[in-house]
């Protein structure tokens, strides 16, 4: 890109624009819509530049912009990405403008804090998958929580939303303080190996972080801290349990904003820092990961199963599905991980398109509960086509985009170990069956309320909500392979790591040992 710090501008703009939203008049609503919208999209548009400009061939950061900070303790401001971020980048440049369709009539309270939240939550989620600075990451970490907090607390559903927001916060700040823990740790340790305190991310990777075959290792202990905090926002069982809470009190922005992108912050985390950082303990704690994978398919699913709310149902498919991602991340290899950072695309198109559908039928009866629906593909057949849609591509139907995802998961999973793939195929068995019984009891048969025969198709701002994600189902779908070529050398390169580590993991005792400073890793230590 010449030096142009497009890195920055698709981060910073929206806080620019949530600048400007605040010196509008709060009764000026529509032109508060109106330049929101226009931020959110030009933002998109920019971002489309990045993998028109990609390097696909290349494992390395691109577009990298560095400044000095905050040099007397190592902090750089460093932005940079490569083939495992650029698709979350652009997942969440789309979402943010159809966050702001989305809310378009549904919000008319507090408009203006409403839309200069949204912008700033943008900024820290862009920030998390750019940073390339381990202080710098934290702060971005950090800014998507507060925004966040508020669109729960504020606009949420009137019953619980407080409490559901507050339940957000705590678990959330818990773990941002452990990761923190962790983070230090690493600095200190990096350090006094090198000589040199950064917190430079590039750099801290070039260092080997002492380890053992104990569970109280240097590397295995700050593995825990930086998983508590991923284990968390992914979420993974049994953190889970503030997920379902925030997704049914969250505006349909919100809950969107939150399956979408949100949740892949820990899942980015994982294959970011946790894998190439500390492979040997990634190693060393495999088969816990699976078993917590494993169970948080199957246990999703079937709580999905006896859910009488179609948004808690929505909820609960994301824990199912959010396990399916890190069971193929924990394969270790090349399909697992690639299938694993493409499912965790398809399901923020796919989950985030069914918020919306839950939004847009809600905001018509006023209900969430399955029983108030029934028979609305009579009165709404735009509205239960593009859900019909959806629903297919959230169970992975071949030609649409969660196929592709599932597909290369199971075949990393069999690689690994045929019963990891036949728990997989559980849940994806699972997983059709409550989403083609929500289908059925809310689209078809005879339409339950009288009030419902009278209700309006979806209006082309609430089609255009849902058709950019449905292009992207049949384009994932049918023609996957520049989203997998672009990620493919910065996986190997993560792959290669790993394979590294499993020398020192699988050679005799006195062999899995730190290294000294600078040096390779020892072949003893007294």
């Amino acid at each position: 890109m010449g030096g142009f710090p497009i890195l920055s501008i698709v981060t910073f703009v929206p806080l620019a624009g949530a600048i400007l939203l605040l010196f509008i008049r709060r009764e000026q609503e529509n032109k508060i819509r109106m330049v929101s919208l226009l931020v959110a999209g030009v933002t998109f548009l920019i971002t489309l530049a990045l993998p028109l400009s990609f390097d696909f061939a290349s494992a390395e950061m691109q577009f990298v912009e560095r400044a000095s900070w905050i040099p007397a303790i190592g902090v750089t401001y460093v932005m940079g990405m490569d083939g495992i971020s650029l698709w979350l980048v652009c997942l969440t440049a789309l979402i943010t403008p159809i966050a702001v369709l989305c809310s378009w009539e549904a919000i008319t309270d507090r408009v203006k804090e409403y839309h200069v939240f949204i912008l700033l939550i943008h900024t820290g989620m862009m920030g998390v998958f750019l940073a390339l600075d381990f202080f710098l990451f934290y702060v971005f970490w950090e800014v998507v929580l507060v925004p966040m907090y508020f669109l729960i607390g504020i606009w949420g559903a009137p019953e619980r939303r407080l409490y559901a927001a507050i339940k957000f916060f705590l678990y959330t700040l818990f773990g941002s303080v452990v990761m923190l823990l962790g983070i230090l740790a690493v600095y200190f340790n990096a350090g006094a190996q090198t000589g040199t305190y950064t917190f430079d991310i590039l750099e801290l990777m070039k260092v080997s972080y002492p380890w053992s075959p104990s569970l109280f290792s240097f590397q295995n202990l700050v593995w825990l801290a930086f998983f508590i905090s991923f284990a968390i926002k992914v979420p993974m069982f049994p953190f889970h349990t503030w997920l379902p809470d925030a997704h049914t009190e969250a505006p349909t922005a919100g809950s969107l904003i939150l399956a979408a992108v949100l949740l892949k912050m820990g899942t980015y985390g994982f294959v970011r820092f946790s894998l190439p950082m500390f492979p040997e303990a990634t190693l060393y704690f495999v088969p816990f990961m699976v078993t917590l994978s494993i169970v948080a398919i199957i246990y999703g699913a079937m709580v999905c199963l006896v859910q009488r709310d179609m948004k808690r149902l929505i909820a609960f498919s994301s824990v199912s599905h959010m396990g399916f991602v890190m069971l193929g991340m924990f394969a270790l290899n090349m399909q697992g991980l690639q299938g694993s950072i493409l499912q965790m695309v398809n399901h923020g198109l796919s989950t985030g398109a069914l918020f919306l559908i839950v939004g847009l039928i809600y905001d018509r009866i006023h209900s969430r509960m399955i029983a108030d629906m029934g028979g609305l593909s009579s009165v709404m057949p735009v509205y239960a086509t593009l859900f019909a849609i959806t629903m297919l591509s959230s169970i992975g139907l071949p030609g649409l985009n969660g196929f592709i995802g599932e597909f290369l998961i199971l075949v990393g999973a069999f690689k690994v170990s045929w019963v990891w793939a036949v728990f997989a195929v559980t849940g994806i068995v699972l997983g059709a069956a409550y989403m083609l019984w929500l289908f059925q009891r809310t689209m078809f048969g005879p339409v339950v309320h009288e009030s419902n025969k009278g209700l309006l198709d979806l209006n082309l701002r609430e089609a255009m909500t849902l058709i950019p994600l449905v292009i992207l189902f049949f384009w994932i779908g049918l023609y996957p392979a520049p989203f997998l070529k672009a990620m493919e050398p910065s996986v190997q390169k993560v792959v290669a790591r790993l394979e590294e580590a499993r020398k020192v993991v699988e050679a005799p005792p006195r062999m899995a040992v730190a290294e000294k400073p600078g040096r390779a890793r020892h072949e003893d230590q007294k």
